[in-house]
């Protein structure tokens, strides 16, 4: 597939709304022109960081600015299409794709300003698990697995079982200061704990892995 398989598809939409369509003008892929307003193009067989510069270095000379690209398939595309959305959101442009089986072209946002909404309960979350970790376990931008504020509270838990036997979740608790220890250990998100009895919980062998005694 080649980038100009998309122009007559999108030539074709931006004509049925009356523009007259135009290929290659300047350093736009496609421009269109209807009285006062004008509408720029730009074409990619799939999305690219150089298809979104491409549309950014567009917004210079033209408010309305579409980056456009043929549509795929499956979940990954989807996937994809909903991330893209948002960046181009973001940069005020539009986003369309090209169904190239049939020429049909969707339109998944349209250019303008964008006021990202924020997400209160994603926020309290940050801010709690920020509270909440003790020290700074983690290297910025490291993959792998990281240490939470869970895993902190679920080890000291551990710990003391590990010199106790075992313990009431209150008493876990009051000793460990771990408000939620009795949720922790009722969880078992780690399968360190192993009730005993309503309440009372001491190490399985997994923990015992996890906080040898002193």
């Amino acid at each position: 597939m080649k980038e100009s398989d998309l122009y007559p598809p999108v030539k074709a939409f931006l004509e049925a709304q009356s523009y007259d369509v135009k290929g290659e003008i300047g350093p736009a892929d496609v421009m269109g022109v209807r009285g006062d307003d004008m509408v720029v193009v730009e074409l990619k067989t799939r999305f690219s960081l150089a298809l979104f510069h491409q549309g950014i270095a567009r917004l210079a000379v033209c408010d309305c600015v579409y980056v456009c690209v043929a549509r795929g398939k499956g979940r990954p595309w989807i996937k994809a299409l909903r991330e893209n959305v948002r960046l181009a959101r973001r940069l005020g442009l539009g986003l369309m794709s090209v169904r190239m089986e049939t020429g049909v072209v969707d339109v998944h946002c349209d250019p303008g300003p964008y006021a990202p909404r924020k997400v209160a309960r994603k926020k309290r979350a940050m801010l709690s698990e920020f509270e909440r970790r003790e020290g700074d376990p983690n290297l910025g931008g490291l993959a792998g697995a990281r240490v939470t504020a869970y895993r902190q509270e679920a080890t000291l838990c551990a710990e003391f079982l590990a010199l106790a036997g075992e313990a009431k979740g209150a008493e876990v608790a009051k000793s460990t200061g771990v408000k939620r220890a009795t949720a922790i250990m009722r969880n078992n998100h780690y399968g360190w704990f192993e009730k005993v009895e309503k309440g009372v919980y001491r190490l399985s062998d997994a923990g015992r892995g996890v906080a040898p005694p002193d």
